[in-house]
């Protein structure tokens, strides 16, 4: 008995738990239920039949109320991983023709790393951008034949069609006059071109009509030309107005200073357009009038049918099709430059230049690492899961690197579980930003803080009962406040507040003072008291089961298990 009994002196003690292995099986709390049933039902028969044996067999364990520091944590090892990490790969063939970094090198992301042979996708982009100006122009075609329209701006001086009138490719819509104007090409003997001047007035003979013309010269030849009979001409252009009875059947002579006109010329009227249909329908939305001024580009009508409705169509389409086309060979034109899709350092390179690559899964390049942080994944009980919150802060080691310890933080809590033996797992992502000394690949062991108190009173974890209830020596200066609870001889129950405890101790908050001396049950075998223990050392308490439910940081562990001592149920 000497022996089971421990100093009542408090001493300054250091715990911090490692790993909390909490986890009773479903199947052993359904056993021990029933063993609680039956030990409940057959209390007095136990009493009575072996109550001295079992008084006797029952040994304390004695423990006095310390100061402490306690840590309630999870752990887990893991395995490090960069930030982020990209395979290089490629899906065109082709030669390397250049590479711009060695293995070890810190690139940005968009950088150019490779380049290859893309001599053929060249020219099958330069196809398809051909095809697609093809089909550009064909569509265009298509829609000016369902909405003609004006090549030339000025006067509208016939109308040969109306809204309602079916036409066929060719038929003649309307005529377009440029301006008013004559225009004559006038050829002049024995002259230099300096003798001749833009602005130059100029009087107009028309051939059968009497009296003249004022005009104007426009432009002067910089050269001469030689008539059929050998002579030296100089061309001067005049430009007149039309009096209204000019056509162009008619020709005209002029002088010019102190020259006389070779011969006559035919009289050129202003600019003239005849717009024609160029394709077959019905003519609509057709509102012009001779007379009318136009501007080059306005729409004339509109050609409706179900010929040029197919024609635009089938335009669009092909349009469509060479657009993607195209867009295609860009892309894979794209592809034979290679560039970083991520910011990090080389880890290898596998291809180099001058060698040829094939495309597909064989078409490995290098590998990227993004280093700026390193992770790991901790796998935690689903116990302990609701514990766990993003942000918190995490302990790493390494065995790699002696005496240092990281700091990282939670950075995501999945809720994607892996089950195993009837046991559940979640896990939770770390990030550890100051990684000097530590590389990805390394084993790492991690622990998360959930709780902490120092300097605080404790006492072992078996020491607290259900109820929340311990067995202090009746000698204790707190069992002045014992309960009204049968308790074997020698000891008192008192009612506890607990806080934070990690595997092995368990802070006391109150009820507990330094000098006590608590107590928890072990039996003849120095294993733990459990149920029968408890049942053998004074039975069911006063009331009935205990309530309260468990200390706080989970059910206590260690010498007193479920029900810790007497009066655990």
């Amino acid at each position: 008995m000497e022996e089971a009994l421990q100093t009542r002196e408090p001493v300054q003690k250091e715990n911090t738990s490692r790993f909390r292995l909490k986890r009773l099986k479903k199947k052993t709390v359904a056993l021990l239920l029933a063993a609680v049933l039956v030990l409940c039902a057959g209390g007095v028969a136990l009493r009575s039949m072996g109550g001295q044996q079992a008084e006797a067999a029952a040994v304390y364990q004695e423990a006095a109320v310390e100061t402490r520091n306690i840590t309630n944590s999870l752990s887990s090892s893991g395995t490090l991983q960069p930030a982020d990490s990209y395979t290089v790969t490629t899906l065109v063939s082709g030669e390397v023709l250049s590479d711009t970094f060695e293995e070890g090198d810190l690139v940005e992301e968009g950088q150019l790393l490779y380049t290859l042979d893309s001599s053929d996708a060249a020219t099958s982009q330069t196809q398809a951008q051909n095809s697609v100006t093809q089909a550009q122009k064909s569509y265009t075609q298509a829609l000016e034949a369902k909405y003609p329209t004006a090549d030339l701006t000025g006067t509208v001086s016939e109308v040969y069609v109306k809204n309602g009138e079916s036409v066929s490719a060719g038929t003649e819509l309307l005529r377009i006059v440029g301006d008013d104007d004559l225009y004559f090409n006038f050829l002049f003997t024995y002259a230099n071109n300096s003798d001749f001047y833009i602005g130059q007035p100029a009087t107009i003979y028309i051939s059968g009509m009497a009296g003249t013309l004022s005009g104007t010269v426009t432009e002067v030849s910089s050269g001469t030309t030689a008539s059929d009979t050998g002579k030296q001409l100089t061309t001067v252009r005049v430009k007149a107005a039309n009096p209204g009875l000019i056509t162009s059947s008619y020709t005209a002579s002029a002088s010019i200073g102190n020259y006389i006109s070779y011969g006559t010329v035919p009289v050129e009227l202003g600019e003239v357009s005849v717009v024609t249909a160029s394709t077959s329908g019905k003519v609509t939305d057709l509102d012009w009038l001779a007379g009318d001024s136009i501007s080059s580009g306005d729409r004339i009508c509109t050609i409706s049918g179900t010929s040029v409705d197919d024609q635009i169509d089938n335009a669009q389409i092909s349009l469509n099709n060479a657009q993607t086309t195209l867009q295609n060979a860009q892309d894979k034109l794209s592809d034979y430059q290679i560039t970083a899709p991520i910011s990090g350092t080389v880890i290898t390179k596998t291809a180099k230049a001058g060698d040829k690559i094939e495309g597909g899964s064989s078409g490995t390049l290098c590998t990227i690492y993004d280093l700026s942080y390193l992770e790991m994944t901790m796998s935690i009980d689903e116990l302990d899961i609701s514990a766990v919150a993003v942000g918190q802060t995490v302990n790493i080691t390494a065995d790699a690197v002696e005496g240092q310890t990281y700091t990282g933080v939670v950075t995501k809590v999945s809720v994607a579980g892996t089950t195993s033996g009837g046991i559940t797992t979640y896990p939770v992502t770390v990030r550890i930003d100051e990684t000097d000394g530590l590389l990805p690949g390394m084993n790492v062991d991690a622990e998360i803080v959930l709780e902490e108190a120092s300097g605080v009173m404790a006492i072992p974890n078996g020491a607290v009962n259900r109820g929340n209830t311990v067995l202090v020596t009746a000698d204790s200066p707190s069992a002045v406040n014992a309960l009204d609870q049968e308790a074997p001889e020698g000891y008192v129950y008192v009612s506890v507040e607990t806080g934070v405890s990690d595997e092995s101790y368990i802070q006391i908050l109150s009820g507990l003072q330094e000098g006590d001396t608590v107590a928890y049950l072990q039996t003849s075998s120095g294993g733990s008291g459990m149920m029968m223990g408890a049942a053998m050392g004074g039975g069911m308490p006063s009331g009935g089961m205990p309530s309260g439910g468990m200390p706080s940081g989970g059910m206590p562990s260690g010498g007193g298990g479920m029900g810790g001592g007497p009066g655990g149920f």
